[in-house]
């Protein structure tokens, strides 16, 4: 069901309950000066009084409309729903003359649906508001025509134009253009990221600067905002053990108190004497306390509500048995590639002799501008983050000697970027630079100008700014963390130093990482892994609850992962297992407190200590809505600040 249609099942709900509501109302304020008109039913001959006829009417059509939906649920899936059991109990209460509790039945059923229907709405449309940024229509050129199509009729392999200002439309790849697309739909990127030829960009997110071309890559119903909506719908499908075990208790509770309150009507009037009337009227107690609505409802709403939270803050869960496992994790086991680290090289550091670094840096970056290798890409980077204007240099003669260096003259210089071992093939005096190079941990790249080695660069993966404080708060609740990663040992080792890890574990290849991971959940039990979704798969799908960093392989990751770190922030994972923690705390509080209150209302119900209005009020309806109430705590726990009290890491709702 979709959310407009719970939306308006709801408003259904609301208008009954104000009916019933309105019912009570009249039979409290004109019962007594109505009390003497008598009106006569045509057809059946009946006489009663205007209060009476109004409120009988009323009740019945409430309940008739319930018992037709239990009626059916009986019927198709055969066994006793909420519904039918409360429009027995109206239809009983009404039989006895009791038409005050009758109304007060079905006008608490009633608003206990409208809650419990609003909730799930309220929790859908957060995550379902991403469709109502992604446009209807593209502009899309066929033999150099344009025309503005619906997205539906827009198939993989055509082009888009998208201008600034506009929402791209569908998931594809700019082929012509530049521009600085908004992608905090999609990724929660506080920053406008460049976008040119080559890159992929996704429905919904915002063309800022420059009109682009894209060839679209996936239809409408396949784009990542459509997945990312339908996983989120669909992990309701994806049921807690304790979502099962609630259902489960339900289709054996519910009959054996059906059986207790027609035995309670037909066989203790025989059993224990008395009038039939009494025991009905605690039969029919008894059938209020059997449903099963308080714990049936709140517990799936419960981890629903964690679904979206979590949703909300840019963290895709696939189902409640993740959320639940997740509150169960005793370690949590890191790559480092990717995710520890930003996965993409930088300049740390540059040591260099007699030249400034920036001099050294400009020179190196003037040549390697012509060269393809990533490393030189970062050397460029580098520069070009300095502000060096590289470009106005007369570079010359460049030549590449592929997995060594670039070779070239820079204003008549002659200029070597690359190996020390490249270096001393042609000649170079690598002296003086010879301590930095053997004594770098991290990749060295060599820079010699006319034959005499000058600087020596260390390029490394940097750590993530919030991965320390990820750990930290990790540690603090007690959590073991590893660290996995196919790097050398010496920088694995400052890495986990670093972050403080418990463990960590180096040159391993894929099917490596996944024996380790089998190690530590031996050790452990349940275990999660964090890794970037791609390259650690095996890993991931091996662990208890995979967690993909997703950013801009957001779309990789949705397909490899259990939960994903849409916003790629590190510091989500004690998050997640703080709110998984509550969530099945207050599942279990929900379960609990049901039971409770159900078993001792049952008990006073069937001694006929407690009026049929007062059960319902407080052993069904009353509990069920507090109990919603309760799973609303959750969203609260979506507002946390990071603190540090008593030298602990706490996530606290503010």
């Amino acid at each position: 069901m979709s959310v407009n249609a719970k939306d308006a099942h709801g408003q259904v709900w609301a208008g009954l309950a104000a009916l019933l509501a309105t019912a009570m109302v009249f039979s409290i304020v004109f019962g007594a000066s109505l009390a003497g008109a008598q009106v006569t039913l045509p057809i059946i001959g009946w006489t009663t009084t205007v209060t009476l006829l109004v409120v009988t009417v009323l009740v019945l059509s409430v309940a008739t409309y319930i018992g037709l939906l239990g009626l059916r649920e009986l019927l198709l899936d055969r066994r006793f729903s909420v519904e039918f059991l409360m429009a027995l109990a109206a239809f009983g209460a009404v039989y006895l003359r009791f038409f005050f509790e009758a109304a007060t039945v079905l006008f608490l059923y009633c608003l206990a649906e409208y809650f419990e229907r609003y909730i799930e709405v309220r929790a859908r449309r957060s995550v379902e508001h991403l469709s109502e940024l992604v446009p209807d229509r593209a502009v899309v050129v066929e033999n150099g025509i344009e025309k503005m199509v619906n997205v539906k009729d827009v198939k993989p392999g055509m082009t888009l134009i998208v201008s600034p200002g506009k929402r791209i439309a569908l998931d594809g790849v700019v082929t012509e253009g530049a521009s600085s697309v908004d992608q905090s739909l999609i990724t929660g990127e506080s920053f406008p990221v460049e976008r040119r030829e080559g890159d992929n960009v996704y429905a919904g997110t915002l063309n800022i600067s420059g009109p682009l071309l894209v060839r679209v890559t996936k239809a409408a119903e396949d784009t990542l905002v459509s997945r990312i909506i339908k996983l989120v719908m669909e992990s309701k499908s994806r049921k807690a053990k304790v979502e099962r075990f609630v259902g489960r208790v339900a289709r054996v509770y519910v009959p054996i108190v059906v059986v207790l309150a027609a035995f309670t009507a037909f066989g203790m009037p025989r059993l224990l004497g008395g009038a039939f009337n009494v025991w009905l009227y605690r039969s029919l107690m008894l059938l209020v306390v059997s449903c099963p609505s308080a714990f049936i409802l709140s517990v799936p709403a419960t981890v629903f509500t964690a679904i979206t939270v979590a949703a909300r803050r840019g963290v895709l869960v696939k189902g409640g048995v993740y959320i639940e496992r997740l509150a169960l994790v005793k370690g949590v086991v890191f790559d480092k590639t990717g995710t520890l680290t930003l996965g993409t090289p930088v300049v740390h550091d540059i040591s260099s002799v007699d030249l400034a670094d920036d001099e050294t840096l400009l020179y190196a970056a003037a040549l390697e501008q012509f060269s393809k290798h990533p490393l030189a890409h970062t050397i460029v980077q580098e520069a070009e983050k300095r502000k060096l204007d590289y470009k106005r240099l007369h570079v010359r003669d460049v030549v590449e000697f592929p997995g060594k260096g670039v070779v070239g003259y820079v204003n008549d210089a002659h200029v070597v970027v690359g190996k020390m071992a490249l270096m001393k093939e042609l000649g170079c005096d690598c002296e003086r630079i010879q301590q930095f190079y053997e004594e770098e941990v991290h990749t060295a790249v060599c820079v010699a100008i006319n034959k005499a080695a000058v600087a020596s660069f260390c390029i490394m993966d940097e750590v993530r700014e919030d991965a320390k404080q990820a750990v930290k708060a990790l540690k603090n609740e007690g959590i073991y963390t590893v660290m996995l990663t196919g790097d050398k040992k010496e920088i694995a080792q400052q890495v986990a130093e670093e972050l403080e890890m418990d463990e960590a574990h180096a040159e391993l290849f894929p099917e490596g990482k996944l024996r380790m991971l089998n190690e530590v959940r031996a050790k452990l039990g349940v275990v999660s892994m964090v890794g970037d979704g791609v390259n650690d798969a095996p890993a991931l799908a091996a662990s208890d609850v995979g967690i993909a960093m997703g950013g801009s392989r957001v779309d990789a990751a949705v397909e490899s992962a259990d939960i994903i770190l849409v916003k790629d922030r590190l510091t989500e994972v004690p998050y997640m297992i703080g709110l998984s923690k509550k969530t099945m705390k207050i599942a279990r509080q929900n379960i609990f407190s049901s039971l409770t209150v159900k078993i001792a209302l049952g008990i006073l119900g069937f001694l006929g200590l407690i009026p049929l209005w007062f059960t319902v009020a407080a052993g069904d309806d009353g509990v069920t809505m507090l109990l919603l109430l309760n799973a609303v705590r959750l969203t609260r726990y979506s507002r946390t600040e990071k603190v540090f009290k008593h030298g602990r890491n706490r996530f606290v709702s503010t």
